[in-house]
């Protein structure tokens, strides 16, 4: 395997006529990546932070609150990216100008908090679903520290390991997901009970402990990065600028390049990170409503099996991030983003509704409307599976079968991934060799932005409307980020080949 197929395989002796004949020495090289690693761990926590509830956050909420319904399902997935979009500028422009280490641990600290606090929000007396919003977007206002992540990773790397180095964090990204619902759904098994342990007024159970256990993954990153963690930053010919804690006496004062950036194609590239964020956050975000009702599963069923589902996929996603790797340097980064576009697209268009057998719905668990069936249904421990009744397009729109659901996962799980790790790649070669937290920053809000609209817009169409308005509408979506890729492609290229510094 050559050097340029690994994050740990990078020439330490570059090019003389690339470089200048500059030495990165052995213990630098060694301290540069065991801090882009760290990067990797944190980028993993931010996703288990997200994805270790996810199966879960909806039988949760009807456990401590009857009051809540999918629409406040929505409002709740949505609260996350909420907080991770108002607070990804503010963490990328502090990284800007201090070290990373301070906008981290400052966010873990309060990730590791809210944690807690979704942990105890059964306990108010009432307006336990409102308590259950604020500490998602407290998790999410700590995992704006996504910003700081990849500015630091888009820093501490040349031009040729850029490709390499975000796949990988992208990797980190998906085995979080991947962990996350595992980790639910092992968890599962502790039942709703659990053990209470009255000392400190804690019912651990399986919608508290995962929250608990992202909280001590949390107090690890911390650890990690205050002892492991230091500032890099180098060019896109790998040559080390000065950087704010840096003081080495190998690195040179290299000169920030005053060419301007490709503002459309900055633009471009934040608009089609929210189509692809927001298409998955949808698909995140119904997986447990939409099989409860397609499926007649149980509340518990539906943690267990979808977190399987998730957790299946995100393997997948690691085999499709080592292809990604291979193919964007064969054809380049813009072809395996198109791909990627397409892959999606097939996948939300195989989950439309078709035939014509329809889901069983919750009220024929009642044989008649009297008083009694009513109390007997009331009093009954079985609980009521199938399509929700008030939800009137469940009598005349076609079920979605298990294969279609399966296979629009493993579809999406393909296209989703190389979208990801390709449009932050080629947005962190747009902006070149400059700072790039705040950018960054903005790249994350745009994302963020759509992880709130996304959850927000399925759980109410979806409700509404039902499964073919939702998933149809989505699917014009994903088009019209194909549509807009091809359109700009010419100009989603890397800063120093647009400046003519490098041969594309």
């Amino acid at each position: 395997m050559s050097r340029d197929d690994s994050d740990d395989t990078t020439p330490l002796l570059r090019d003389d006529d690339v470089c200048g004949g500059c030495l990165e020495l052995q213990e630098d090289y060694n301290s540069r990546w065991r801090s882009i690693r760290v990067m990797y761990f944190t980028m993993f926590l931010s996703s288990v932070g997200f994805t270790i509830v996810i199966t879960s956050v909806w039988p949760y909420l009807e456990k401590v609150d009857d009051s809540a319904d999918a629409s406040f399902l929505g409002w709740v997935v949505a609260a996350y990216s909420l907080g991770q979009m108002v607070a990804s500028p503010i963490f990328g422009w502090w990284s800007n100008f201090r070290p990373s280490k301070e906008p981290l641990v400052c966010s873990i600290f309060l990730n590791l908090s809210a944690n807690i606090y979704y942990a105890y929000a059964y306990l108010p007396m009432t307006h336990n679903k409102f308590h259950v919003l604020i500490s998602r977007a407290f998790v999410g206002f700590g995992a704006g520290n996504v910003a700081v992540v990849r500015s630091y990773v888009a820093g501490a790397t040349s031009l040729k390991e850029r490709t390499n180095a975000m796949a990988n964090m992208s990797a980190a990204q998906a085995l979080g997901f991947i962990l996350g619902p595992a980790l639910q759904a092992g968890l599962s098994f502790i039942g709703e009970r659990g053990v209470t342990v009255n000392f400190i007024r804690l019912q651990l159970n399986m919608y508290t402990s995962p929250a608990l256990l992202a909280g001590l993954f949390g107090l690890i990153n911390i650890l990690l990065v205050l002892f492991l963690l230091k500032e890099y930053h180098v060019d896109d010919h790998g040559r080390q600028i000065q950087a704010i804690n840096y003081t080495s006496d190998d690195t040179g004062d290299i000169e920030e390049p005053e060419e301007s950036i490709d503002n459309v194609a900055v633009l471009t590239s934040n608009v089609l990170f929210f189509v692809v964020m927001f298409i998955f956050a949808v698909f995140e975000t119904i997986t447990t409503p939409l099989s409860m009702d397609m499926f007649a599963w149980t509340r518990k069923q539906a943690v267990l099996y979808n977190g399987v589902i998730l957790c299946g996929i995100g393997f997948q996603s690691i085999l499709v991030f080592i292809v990604v790797k291979i193919t964007a340097r064969r054809f380049g980064d813009r072809p395996v983003f198109l791909a990627g576009l397409a892959f999606i697209f097939c996948g939300y268009f195989i989950l439309l509704p078709w035939g014509n057998h329809y889901p069983k719905i919750q009220w024929q668990d009642v044989k008649n409307n009297s008083l009694i069936s009513k109390i007997l249904a009331s009093n009954s421990s079985t609980e009521p599976t199938g399509c929700a009744y008030e939800q009137t397009w469940c009598q005349y729109i076609p079920a979605i079968y298990l294969a279609q659901y399966i296979a629009c996962g493993i579809i999406i799980g393909v296209g989703y991934p190389a979208c990801n790790v390709m449009s932050y790649t080629l947005y962190s070669k747009i902006l070149g060799p400059k700072p790039q937290g705040v950018y960054m920053g903005w790249l994350t809000a745009s994302g963020s932005g759509a992880r709130t609209l996304g959850p927000i817009f399925v759980s109410n169409v979806y409700t509404s409307l039902g499964p073919r308005w939702a998933f149809g509408v989505i699917s014009g979506l994903v088009l019209g980020g194909f549509i807009l890729l091809s359109s700009v492609y010419h100009r989603l290229i890397a800063f120093s080949v647009r400046h003519g510094r490098i041969v594309e």
